[in-house]
C-alpha cells in the first residue's frame, strides 16, 4: 500500500487520508456498477493509500454500505475509517429526526457494514431547522453513549447550516460541497471549522465530473444517472448535481479550468489538489467507477502545491463564469 498524507478528522481524533473515496457511485445512482468492479475500485483505493470511505444508508438503498462491509471483512489488513449518513430514509420533515428513527437507521447501517459501532454517522442534509434542534443533538449524544456510533457529524447544503452545526460542541466534522466551481465555503465555513476543531470533508469535488474535463455539451448520461434526472433539482438539492451550475456553463468553464492544470497533472487532479490545499480541509472524497479513476484520484495527494498563478486563475474563472451565471439565474 502506498503512503498518503493523513490529517485528523476533527473531533473524531482519527487520522484519515487527504484523499478519501466517495462511494455514492457504487450504489448505482451514477449508472450500473457491477459488484466485481465495485470491489476492484475499493481495492485500488486502499492500495493507493486511501484510509477513508464515505457512504450513506440510501446509496443504492444500502448497496454501497453492504459492498464496503463485505470488502473490509475480506480485506483484514485494510485500516479504513468509514463515515456513513442517515436521515434520507424518511419524509424530510424535522419530526423524522428523532431517537427512535436514529436507532432504526443505525441498526440497518451496522448490519450493512457488519460492525457493532459505526465509526462516524452524519446527518444527511436534513431540513435546516434540524441543525438547531437541542433534541437532535441529545439523541446523537445518546447514540454515542450506547456505543452505536463512535462520533457524529453533519452533511450540509448551505454555509449557514454548516456554521450552525460547527457551533455545537459534539459535532466532529462537516461535509460540504467544495470545489473550484463552489468557493463560498472558503469565506467563513473553513475558518470557523478550523477554530472549533471541526473537520471538513469536501464532497462533489469534481462538480459531478465536470472538472474532469471529459464532458462536452453533447454528452448523454444514462437515464438512471442523477446527472440526467436532477439537473434542476427535480429529485434532490440541485447543488448535488454539477454543483448547481448550469450544465452548458459548466462545460465551458471546465474547458478553461483544464488550461490551468500544471504540466503532468490532469484537470481532475488539479481540482483535487486545489481542494487539498485549502486551509481547514481534512479530506476530499471523489468518487470512482473504475480502478484507473480511483488510482488517479489518489495520486492527486502527491502533487506539488499549486502555484499562486493557478490559484488566482481559479478565482478569476469562478468570478467571471460561475458566480456571474448563478447571480444572473437568481
Amino acid at each position: 500500500m502506498l503512503p498518503m498524507e493523513q490529517r485528523t478528522l476533527g473531533k473524531t481524533g482519527r487520522d484519515v487520508s487527504v484523499v478519501g473515496l466517495g462511494t455514492w457511485q457504487l450504489g448505482g445512482d451514477w449508472g450500473e456498477v457491477r459488484e466485481s468492479d465495485a470491489f476492484d475500485v475499493l481495492d485500488a483505493a486502499v492500495e493507493s493509500g486511501v484510509t477513508f470511505f464515505d457512504t450513506a444508508d440510501v446509496y443504492g438503498d444500502g448497496r454501497s454500505e453492504q459492498l464496503i462491509g463485505r470488502y473490509l471483512k475480506d480485506r483484514g489488513d485494510a485500516d479504513v475509517f468509514v463515515a456513513t449518513k442517515m436521515g434520507r430514509r424518511a419524509d424530510q420533515i424535522p419530526e423524522s429526526y428523532v431517537l427512535d428513527n436514529f436507532r432504526i437507521w443505525n441498526d440497518r447501517s451496522r448490519a450493512n457494514l457488519g460492525v457493532d459501532t459505526l465509526d462516524l454517522v452524519q446527518l444527511h442534509c436534513p431540513p435546516t431547522s434540524v441543525y438547531s434542534s437541542d433534541a437532535v443533538y441529545d439523541a446523537l449524544d445518546t447514540l454515542v453513549a450506547e456505543q452505536r456510533i463512535g462520533a457524529y457529524a453533519v452533511s450540509v447544503e448551505t454555509c449557514a447550516e454548516a456554521l450552525t452545526a460547527i457551533a455545537r460542541p459534539g459535532v466532529a466534522s462537516v461535509q460540504i460541497i467544495l470545489n473550484p466551481f463552489r468557493l463560498k465555503p472558503l469565506d467563513e465555513v473553513l475558518p470557523a471549522a478550523a477554530a472549533a476543531g471541526v473537520g471538513i470533508i469536501a464532497r462533489v469535488p469534481l462538480a459531478s465530473g465536470l472538472l474532469s474535463g471529459k464532458y462536452t455539451k453533447d454528452t448523454v448520461f444514462a437515464p438512471e444517472d442523477h446527472r440526467t434526472y436532477n439537473r434542476h433539482g427535480e429529485a434532490f438539492d440541485q447543488g448535488e448535481t454539477f454543483s448547481g451550475v448550469d450544465y452548458a456553463t459548466g462545460v465551458a468553464a471546465a474547458a478553461e479550468f483544464a488550461e490551468l492544470a500544471p504540466e503532468g497533472s490532469t484537470s481532475a487532479q488539479t481540482a483535487l489538489g486545489w481542494i487539498i490545499q485549502q486551509p481547514g480541509v481534512t479530506s476530499v472524497i471523489p468518487g470512482a467507477r473504475s480502478v484507473a479513476q480511483a488510482r488517479a484520484n489518489a495520486a492527486a495527494a502527491a502533487l506539488a502545491p499549486l502555484p499562486p498563478s493557478t490559484l488566482d486563475g481559479v478565482r478569476e474563472l469562478y468570478e467571471r463564469r460561475i458566480r456571474a451565471e448563478i447571480h444572473a439565474r437568481w
